[in-house]
């Protein structure tokens, strides 16, 4: 009686032991889901402090983006990847330039979608790209905020290099003052190392350095080859007195410029004697299509060339008949100044007619321009020099510049190429002339 009175007294004691524990653990879970609910609900009512020990934004994803090469021109597919502006881990603004891409003819700025920052880089500099190929990965959000960092770093540096500077600038004299006489007995072996003559060969450098054309530079060359391929050229020269154009310049640069904010040169003249000399010889303008057809122009789009640290480019004033000299001038200044900055487009440089390259800015004397195809002709500019020339049987000196036009003889004829030239001549020596042939 007495062990089946203890084992029910132990059995009784064994469901109450749990159902006490069951009980505390539901209104434990009770309280925790009234405390979680509770915390839930205010987040959107009160703002969580910044030491919160619940930190619910280190559980927020950024989206990431794929930075795409953008389309370029529809005549260019591919590129090559020329340099990256940004770093990975560098923040970028929207629309902020992150990569430049050089095709063979425009250099092409790649911008940031959206802003945030460069996870990681997906291409090589220097490896070719197409159209729409993705270049980089970048984690949308804000900017960092530890901007300051890095300003206490360079304090101390400047307080550590004034540091050494008065302490050590007294004890370096005092070691100067010993140092003299052991050079003295040093002198001998000086000598003995003159004598030697044989290693004076080893002095000059021999190093060889190749570096890889860039595709505007293959590009220039691939269409010079063509030119000399393909067109019959022919070169024909004659010379031009400067000395009426040089007194129209001085008289008016200084109002111009004060006007304008531009200097007053010679091309905005060359080119609109070359427009008004092409309205006599029609086929100057002219161009061959498709092998048998000769396409006539009664608009005159004259290419410039502008030399840039990549290359030649040949940027195009459109309907150059139409402008006055002070017009060609103000549109050349444009353009240089693009073609420099490198912010040239695809259409600054298509559709050119003709072509007029001035030499003599950097002091050629004289030479031969090639054809810039499909055009018929080029004019070559070069510089201006006091020579002596025959006026009315007595020798005079006067600023003279060599003309050069080269031509295709496919399409233009030697009698035309020097009447046009000649035109040009008379035209620039007598610049009033150009105001009565408009």
């Amino acid at each position: 009686m007495l062990s089946r009175a203890v084992s029910s007294s132990v059995k009784r004691s064994a469901r109450q032991a749990q159902a006490l524990k069951s009980r505390s653990f539901a209104s434990s879970l009770k309280v925790a889901n009234v405390t979680l609910a509770r915390s839930i609900h205010s987040i959107g009512q009160t703002p969580i402090p910044a030491k919160s020990t619940v930190q619910f934004h280190s559980f927020q994803r950024y989206a990431s983006t794929k930075v795409k090469v953008p389309d370029m021109a529809e005549s260019i597919t591919e590129g090559t990847l020329a340099a990256f502006t940004k770093e990975v881990g560098d923040f970028v603004n929207q629309d902020e330039t992150i990569a430049t891409i050089e095709t063979d003819k425009i250099d092409v700025e790649v911008n940031s979608p959206v802003s945030g920052t460069i996870k990681s880089f997906l291409v090589n500099v220097d490896d070719t790209v197409e159209v729409g190929q993705e270049i980089a990965e970048i984690e949308e959000g804000d900017a960092p905020a530890g901007g300051a960092v890095e300003k206490p770093k360079e304090e101390p540096k400047k307080e550590e290099e004034s540091k050494p500077e008065p302490k050590k600038e007294e004890s370096k004299p005092e070691p100067k003052k010993e140092a003299p006489p052991p050079p003295k007995k040093e002198a001998p072996p000086k000598k003995e190392a003159k004598e030697e003559p044989t290693p004076s060969f080893t002095n000059f450098s021999r190093n060889e350095e190749r570096v890889k054309m860039n595709r505007m530079r293959l590009r220039i060359a691939e269409r010079l080859k063509e030119s000399q391929n393909t067109a019959a050229s022919l070169t024909t020269f004659n010379e031009v007195d400067m000395s009426n154009l040089m007194e129209m310049r001085k008289l008016y640069k200084d109002e111009f410029l004060e006007k304008t904010g531009i200097k007053l040169g010679f091309m905005g003249a060359f080119s609109k004697a070359a427009c008004l000399a092409a309205k006599d010889i029609p086929a100057v303008n002219a161009s061959i299509e498709n092998n048998d057809t000769l396409v006539f122009r009664d608009y005159t789009d004259i290419s410039i060339a502008v030399a840039t640290p990549k290359g030649l480019v040949t940027p195009v004033i459109r309907n150059a008949e139409s402008r006055s000299i002070l017009g060609i001038e103000q549109e050349i200044s444009a353009l240089g100044k693009k073609a420099r900055d490198g912010k040239l487009t695809l259409e600054d440089m298509t559709g050119g007619t003709f072509t007029i390259s001035n030499g003599g800015v950097f002091g050629s004397l004289y030479g031969t321009p090639i054809i810039n195809m499909p055009q018929t002709a080029v004019l070559g500019l070069h510089g201006v020099k006091q020579r002596p020339v025959t006026e009315n049987g007595q020798i005079v000196s006067r600023p003279m510049m060599y003309l050069a036009l080269t031509y295709d003889h496919r399409v233009l004829d030697g009698r035309e190429a020097v009447t046009f030239l000649k035109t040009i001549k008379e035209l620039v020596e007598d610049p009033r002339k150009m105001l009565l042939l408009e």
